[in-house]
């Protein structure tokens, strides 16, 4: 498999989230900006704890920001279920060993990482899509320039692992719902 066959989007502003789900599906537009901004305004809608409405509602949503993205697990949540996924989040006090990366249900691993930009100035949080294609394991992080593929299984535990160290999250994404 050679990285020019993997599908992989680059970032922009701060729309990791579209970008990480894209690169998971193998499919420009499998999700959009507007897609993901509709799925934020339902659940802001569905949540009875939702403030009441402010000059700043129009720029800070609860589940994203409407200029830079940065949308929140809710909306990557709902965004899988709508397409027939599930997401489990890893029990970070088991490491990376106890992932089964050959499960056949096993879709792919969405982790969410701090990231400091801007000297420092700035401190956010970034989406990052992992997934097994033609049975080489990429990392289709947004912020690279191309697809990392991953020498062996060994190597994406060992990422997995660093990530978590870091203070990462690592959920995994399934291909069937969960009951």
């Amino acid at each position: 498999m050679k990285n020019s066959e993997v599908y992989h989007e680059r970032q922009k502003l701060q729309f990791c989230l579209v970008h990480s789900l894209n690169s998971l599906f193998q499919q420009k537009d499998a999700f959009t900006r507007e897609k993901l901004n509709g799925i934020s305004e339902r659940l802001a809608l569905e949540d009875s704890s939702t403030e009441t409405w402010t000059p700043f509602s129009v720029l800070f949503k609860p589940h994203h920001n409407v200029f830079t993205g940065n949308y929140d697990i809710n909306v990557l949540i709902a965004a899988l279920e709508e397409k027939g996924k599930s997401v489990v989040w890893h029990d970070r006090r088991k490491g990376a060993s106890c992932i089964d990366l050959d499960a056949p249900v096993l879709m792919g691993i969405v982790i969410n990482v701090s990231v400091t930009r801007f000297g420092g100035i700035w401190k956010s949080r970034h989406w990052i899509a992992l997934r097994k294609i033609d049975g080489v394991w990429f990392n289709l992080d947004s912020d690279l320039p191309a697809p990392l593929p991953f020498h062996d299984a060994h190597k994406v535990r060992e990422f997995l692992d660093f990530t978590l160290a870091q203070g990462g999250e690592i959920l995994i994404v399934l291909n069937e719902k969960q009951s």
